[in-house]
């Protein structure tokens, strides 16, 4: 008889692939219903997951898709864990989180008009 393909729980495998710091946060995420395994949403910290699966989930403001190459053997360093899986989202171009100070052409202090603008400015840049 064959022997099955390996295989292991799914909140363990994100954690050792270091997607999230304990195994409980993994677990949490994963019984959210906020993991899909092949695009089926998985909501049992003890699927069972192998390499060739795919899958997709949130991680920090960003979803995730990523395929299984190889089931860790433990949580060692992170390009042992970045071996384990095969990123299939392309990374985002890089985005300028805080804009620049704002310039006075040497005026000192600004004045009220010019705070007013500013504030304006900001406020059109979070919209």
């Amino acid at each position: 008889m064959p022997t099955p393909a390996a295989k292991i729980r799914l909140d363990k495998w994100l954690w050792q692939a270091r997607f999230l710091k304990t195994r409980a946060l993994s677990a949490k995420l994963v019984s959210g219903g906020h993991v899909r395994v092949n695009s089926a949403k998985v909501s049992k910290p003890a699927h069972s997951v192998g390499p060739g699966d795919v899958l997709t989930f949130p991680q920090a403001r960003r979803i995730r898709v990523v395929r299984i190459v190889a089931i860790g053997e433990r949580r060692g360093p992170a390009p042992e864990a970045q071996a384990l899986y095969e990123d299939l989202l392309p990374p985002d171009p890089p985005q300028n989180e805080r804009p620049s100070a704002p310039r006075f052409e040497g005026k000192g202090r600004p004045t009220k008009r010019d705070r007013r603008k500013l504030d304006l400015n900001r406020s059109d840049a979070l919209d």
